[in-house]
């Protein structure tokens, strides 16, 4: 399907979820907990914690430690937990505008119990991405390419699709790179708070994509002749799903 196609489904989808608007305070804050789980137990999955969903909700729910678990593991959930809170605060609000203090928060919220020292710092070194040829900027190129995408997102934010937008700035925050770790969990907090400013679904990527995300962001790093269709095509099939089970969860009808 192309993306035109697919970018109308959506919206066509969005006006459905949109009629049944507003939720009531006990529906909105049973979908914030649900996605909380959701998106904590994918985003971290992705990235190789062991914790399975059930372990993640007991964990964040009920603050039990999963034994036998790396510790590790268990700070991400609750890290993460405390940035998707975030997350929905900073969508939420009235003056809602994108900003470099806004996206290290969200690291410094996540990464904080792994690594009180680099949590919400850009890094000082150079890294490297395992399993890709694509080698992120010099550290001295990080602060100006933070600002310039930060400045981008906020020319950009009412003239692209929100979906496109969201996908944009998922992917070119990973290019940047601009913390020592947890990369990739940021860019998918800063995707989520688009899509919930715009009215639109949080996204959530399933560990059984993992293979078809890490392509898909191969193919949008390729030195030579890089496309962002895939990735593209990833995330809006993934808001489909995710407004697919908003209707399922609210007995929507939708074709």
């Amino acid at each position: 399907m192309s993306m035109e196609k697919l970018l109308n489904r959506i919206d066509e989808y969005k006006k459905v979820i949109d009629d049944y608007r507003p939720l009531k305070p006990e529906e909105l804050k049973e979908l914030d907990d649900y996605f909380r789980i959701g998106t904590t137990y994918s985003s971290n999955a992705i990235e190789g914690n062991t914790l399975t969903i059930t372990e993640t909700k007991i964990l964040i729910e009920d603050g039990i430690t999963i034994g036998g678990k790396p510790i590790k593991d268990c700070y991400e959930a609750v890290g993460h937990a405390k940035a998707y809170d975030y997350m929905l605060e900073i969508a939420r609000s009235k003056d809602f505008c994108f900003s470099e203090e806004i996206i290290k928060n969200l690291h410094k919220l996540f990464y904080s119990g792994i690594d009180v020292q680099n949590a919400g710092q850009y890094r000082a070194h150079q890294v490297f991405i395992t399993g890709t040829e694509y080698i992120p900027p010099k550290p001295e190129e990080v602060n100006r390419l933070m600002k310039e995408f930060t400045d981008e997102l906020n020319n950009k934010r009412n003239t692209l699709h929100p979906v496109i937008l969201a996908a944009y700035a998922h992917r070119r925050l990973v290019d940047i790179h601009p913390f020592t770790d947890g990369n990739g969990r940021c860019a998918r907090l800063l995707m989520n708070m688009i899509l919930v400013n715009k009215g639109y679904q949080i996204v959530t990527i399933p560990p059984i994509l993992r293979n078809d995300y890490i392509s898909a962001l191969k193919a949008a790093q390729k030195e030579h002749d890089p496309n962002d269709r895939a990735f593209y095509t990833l995330i809006a099939n993934c808001e489909i799903e995710a407004q697919k089970d908003f209707c399922r969860m609210f007995n929507l009808e939708i074709s």
